[in-house]
């Protein structure tokens, strides 16, 4: 049987108090996993952000975005370990919409007749 094969992007959000070793150690931890289990692995550091609400009294959070292929049973193993991981606020993983292959460009239509418009009169 054939394995079927997903693109999904991952966001997670750190402890905006760590320090920036912690944040790369963290981010490591993370991204060795993927690594090891994905295969197109693109890694975005957003970097330290505002976040839209204080979580635990805390304003500020270290942003990363992983884009990945792998089978449908990884991304679950990927959250619980980010679910248990101290320092991880927040986390998500979405199905990456496909790159679509471009299609040509159909032939050009035929031009439609103008169409006339009437004014109404006054009665």
């Amino acid at each position: 049987m054939e394995k079927k094969i997903c693109s999904y992007e991952t966001l997670f959000v750190l402890n905006g108090t760590y320090t920036e070793e912690a944040y790369k150690a963290l981010e490591e931890k993370f991204v060795n996993l993927v690594n090891e289990n994905a295969t197109d692995v693109n890694v975005n550091e957003w970097g330290k952000k505002r976040l839209a609400y204080p979580i635990n009294d805390i304003t500020e959070g270290y942003y990363v975005l992983v884009t990945f292929k792998s089978e449908p049973s990884f991304p679950l193993e990927l959250e619980r370990v980010l679910g248990i991981t101290e320092g991880v606020f927040r986390y998500m993983t979405t199905t990456a919409p496909e790159k679509a292959a471009k299609a040509e460009t159909p032939a050009v239509a035929e031009e439609a007749a103008p169409v006339e418009v009437e004014e109404a009169t006054e009665a």
